[in-house]
């Protein structure tokens, strides 16, 4: 038990470490490494305990995934400057709200078709998938902890969207994104020059420095503020429930660290996102440690359900888009934005070649993780 919870505590380094030194790594991405050595040690039967060691890691386990999340969402939001969205383009804004309203037509729609499909905790699923597609794997994993998901729920639901949403990504890569210029003829080459003349970071999972003594010590004072916040809606979640919980922890840091992110030299700490990262790969290892083979078999509607809901939100942002008169490449990037998460923005803007997309695109996104979380508790809660 101590080898396999030495494994947790070290994986996101190890992780880490491969994902700055191999360039496949970087490819499969850190998230997907993580979900891998869980999967790893659950298929091995590593993590198989009896009798009361099985009661004590199943604490250990519930103890890390309920400590994570909290720390993670106020870290990775701090450097986030939302200042940035006020002044970014009405186009963008539009190929934004276009497709958050795509995502929720689409996870509502799909309930409907599919509630008596036999799919368990459908309604949390369908606030997993609004997370997920509004901002990325912050969001979903926040989500899981607030709603409570079974792990093998969140690890078949991660699992099949990245089957679902891959494919989606490769076709943008390979050149399907000229599909999207030929519907979406529509430009905006002057409002794109100005945005751009925004002096903006934009590098997102960049952890060369970290070690630095200055950035460790900047770092820790992050962190410390991340833990206050984490205190403050335990302390909330005491007072309005009596008991600890993840909904109101979770409700309360995430808007505690926007509210956080407006403050200047909060917002200037450094390498916050990639320390919330640290976390979030420690509760992936986890989670996906407790996947089940046995159960797979049973899951085939979950992979229908997610496949109906990427597919619909996808014409029906294209079809928005169309309306709104967003050309082809600001709905290419607003997608990846949103569906994948920033961190999959630069590639795709590289693959595209229209650098001016970079910031619409990550802010796109970064507007998506704000938003996430809220509005996944939201559908969760009403389809119930």
């Amino acid at each position: 038990m101590t080898l396999i919870l030495i494994i947790y505590l070290l994986a996101p380094v190890a992780i880490i470490f491969a994902f700055q030194r191999f360039k496949l790594a970087q490819k499969i991405g850190t998230i997907i490494l993580a979900y891998a050595v869980g999967i790893v040690l659950a298929l091995t039967g590593a993590v198989e305990f009896d009798g009361a060691e099985a009661v004590a890691f199943d604490k250990i386990q519930r103890t890390i995934m309920n400590l994570t999340v909290p720390l993670a969402i106020p870290l990775m939001l701090f450097n986030v400057d939302f200042k940035l969205w006020t002044r970014s383009l009405p186009k963008t804004i539009w190929a934004f709200v276009a497709g958050i309203v795509a995502v929720l037509v689409a996870i509502v729609s799909g309930f409907f078709i599919f509630r008596n499909s036999g799919i368990t905790e459908l309604n949390n699923v369908a606030g997993l998938m609004m997370g997920i597609y509004s901002g990325g794997t912050v969001n979903f994993f926040a989500l899981g902890e607030a709603l409570s998901v079974n792990p093998e729920t969140i690890v078949f639901v991660y699992a099949f969207e990245m089957v679902v949403t891959f494919p989606f990504v490769i076709f943008i890569a390979s050149g399907g994104y000229k599909c999207f210029r030929r519907f979406l003829p529509f430009a905006t080459q002057a409002d794109a020059q100005n945005l751009q003349q925004d002096n903006v970071d934009i590098s997102i999972e960049s952890y060369s420095g970290m070690l630095q003594p200055r950035t460790i010590a900047q770092m820790a004072v992050a962190l410390l503020v991340a833990v206050a916040f984490a205190g403050i809606g335990a302390a909330l979640s005491l007072l309005i429930t009596g008991k600890l919980s993840e909904l109101v922890v979770i409700l309360t840091v995430t808007t505690l660290a926007i509210a956080a992110s407006f403050i200047k030299k909060i917002r200037a700490l450094p390498k916050t996102f990639e320390l919330g990262m640290v976390f979030i790969l420690m509760f992936s290892v986890v989670v996906a440690s407790q996947f089940d083979i046995t159960t797979l078999y049973r899951t085939s509607r979950l992979l229908y359900f997610i496949l109906y809901i990427m597919v619909v939100s996808i014409v029906l942002h294209l079809l928005l888009c169309r309306l709104f008169k967003i050309e082809g490449d600001l709905f290419t990037v607003a997608s990846v934005g949103l569906l994948c998460s920033p961190p999959f923005v630069p590639p795709i803007v590289s693959a595209i070649k229209n650098p001016r997309m970079l910031i619409s695109g990550v802010v796109i996104g970064l507007a998506g993780y704000a938003v996430g979380t809220y509005l996944g508790i939201a559908i969760a809660s009403i389809l119930r």
